[in-house]
């Protein structure tokens, strides 16, 4: 039997709407038990210039309808031909197949309006673990309070720098680290295909009134 690459989902450690630092340490977990190739593995930032992104299939989700995220981060495993998404906050196995994942998480954009079209920054593990940094201040409010609990360990940061979130969650590819894709693009490359519409259209997001909004800057 192959070894996992990470624990099952349960014994992940996770901080609900913390997604960046729950992915940062499942690759932390890769890195010290050497389960696998960190070449193969990258972290994928979804988002946009609105911050909107749409993703069916999440936990804090509402039967079919789409949860609109600010940005929301995964962990891609890319070392054979069906590539493996893990996304602990998803309704769907862990892991997941990317094509699976595309077809009932990400769906068609065909029916999305254009400010709910996501893109994807694709940034190799071993950058994600040597780079990222965050304080959490994106996470108070303006008193100073939590907007959700924050994990119980100190913050991730390097001996540069205490806060670049922002440089990842930006889809501008001048900026930060990775590469950025569209939704069309980023299958391509990672399934050979574009976008599916196999679930069902995406026309649940044409409206922000009726999708589950779950966006960390409320």
């Amino acid at each position: 039997m192959n070894r996992r690459l990470v624990p099952m989902r349960e014994d992940c450690v996770y901080t609900s709407c913390y997604c960046e630092e729950n992915v940062w340490k499942l690759c932390d977990y890769v890195r010290k038990q050497r389960t696998a190739p960190l070449k193969h593995l990258f972290v994928i930032f979804i988002s946009n210039e609105t911050r909107t992104v749409p993703l069916w299939k999440q936990k804090s989700g509402h039967g079919d309808l789409p949860v609109i995220w600010d940005y929301h981060v995964i962990l891609l495993q890319a070392d054979q031909s069906d590539c493996l998404v893990y996304d602990l906050d998803s309704t769907l196995s862990f892991p997941c197949s990317l094509k699976l994942y595309a077809a009932q998480a990400l769906r068609s954009e065909s029916d999305i309006r254009p400010e709910y079209h996501r893109k994807f920054r694709v940034v190799p593990v071993d950058s994600f673990l040597l780079n990222f940094a965050s304080d959490r201040s994106h996470m108070r409010n303006s008193d100073g309070s939590w907007k959700m609990p924050p994990p119980t360990y100190a913050p991730i940061c390097t001996a540069d720098c205490q806060m670049n979130l922002d440089d990842f969650i930006n889809m501008d590819p001048a900026i930060g680290w990775g590469v950025v894709f569209s939704l069309n693009h980023f299958l391509q490359r990672y399934i050979g295909s574009p976008s599916s519409s196999s679930a069902s259209s995406s026309s649940s997001a044409s409206s922000s009134s009726s999708s589950s909004s779950a966006t960390r800057s409320w």
